[in-house]
């Protein structure tokens, strides 16, 4: 699992094998159950993780109640929480595990001392997260503008897998739409995928 990591530190920093090792050496791995809660809404988080294999949901309970379905992370993506602005730095999300799930986890409170220990480390860290917050800034404008049935196109498109991976209730809920419609339209796109000449 942690030659994925590998090839990210081949690609993104000039650390030599020796030191891209070391950090393996020290980097920790750990094997989550479905259904585990990696954190809370409110609480405030000690750790970010970044998926070698497994699905992670990341949601929240809004003021009417509803529990929201925000993101769905798989393979090769960093769960990073960005509340350093908020005063109590409590997290607006909850993560939870939809899969058994084999994540490396960085406990925040070292993160600075890996960083001041291998310098490219923090490099290679925040290139990754400039990656993956462009992705999501084009995504979250795509969807802002983009009809539901669109929205389930465009999933179906880059994120084929993940249709059959989690719950429709949550799916639907992260494509902003309810579970009848988001049936509906899966529907009506398979019957025009099965039509002759399209």
């Amino acid at each position: 699992m942690k030659q994925l990591l590998l090839q990210y530190m081949t690609r993104l920093t000039s650390l030599s094998e020796a030191e891209q090792q070391a950090i393996l050496d020290e980097i920790l791995v750990e094997e989550y159950s479905k259904g585990t809660t990696l954190l809370k809404q409110g609480e405030v988080p000690g750790k970010c993780y970044f998926v070698l294999k497994g699905c992670v949901r990341q949601h929240a309970v809004d003021v009417m109640g509803r529990d929201i379905t925000s993101n769905f992370y798989t393979e090769e993506q960093a769960i990073s929480i960005f509340n350093a602005h908020k005063p109590d730095k409590s997290s607006d999300y909850t993560l939870t595990c939809l899969e058994d799930c084999v994540l490396v986890v960085g406990p925040l409170d070292t993160e600075k001392e890996m960083y001041a220990k291998y310098t490219q480390l923090e490099t290679m860290t925040r290139r990754m997260i400039e990656e993956s917050f462009g992705q999501v800034q084009e995504e979250f404008a795509a969807f802002i503008a983009s009809s539901p049935e669109d929205r389930l196109k465009t999933l179906l498109h880059k994120r084929p897998g993940l249709i059959s991976r989690v719950p429709q209730h949550q799916l639907a809920s992260y494509l902003g739409m309810t579970p009848e419609s988001l049936s509906r339209i899966k529907k009506r796109i398979h019957r025009e995928r099965a039509e002759p000449g399209l």
